[in-house]
């Protein structure tokens, strides 16, 4: 009985895991078809921090979801350097920010 109820968590947490790695792709996906990959990549700096930068940063911040998709929408300068990020709204809808940026924190 055991061995059942650890394959069945078994299969559940791969499940889970395929299911993370899709929404990874698909969050990837938009933020290359948002332009986001332009200025940013995954693990190097480009014209913008790399996202695992962004991600190592706000870790443990409890509002930094919120902080980051305000500054995705509106642009700004100053946080990681003097290159102004351009405001992306209303040319990327917000929940797509909010996808976008939910992804970049779990990296």
């Amino acid at each position: 009985m055991k061995s059942v109820i650890l394959g069945i968590a078994m299969v559940g947490a791969f499940l889970t895991n395929q299911a993370q790695a899709a929404d990874a792709k698909a969050a990837e996906a938009l933020a290359q078809k948002s332009g986001c990959l332009a200025c940013h990549s995954i693990q190097n700096k480009v014209v913008g921090p790399s996202y695992k930068d962004v991600a190592a940063k706000y870790k443990g911040d409890k509002g930094a979801e919120a902080k980051l998709v305000a500054k995705v929408k509106a642009g700004g300068s100053g946080v990681w350097g003097p290159v102004p990020m351009p405001a992306n709204s209303p040319q990327v809808k917000d929940e797509d920010i909010k996808t976008i940026v939910q992804w970049v924190l779990s990296l």
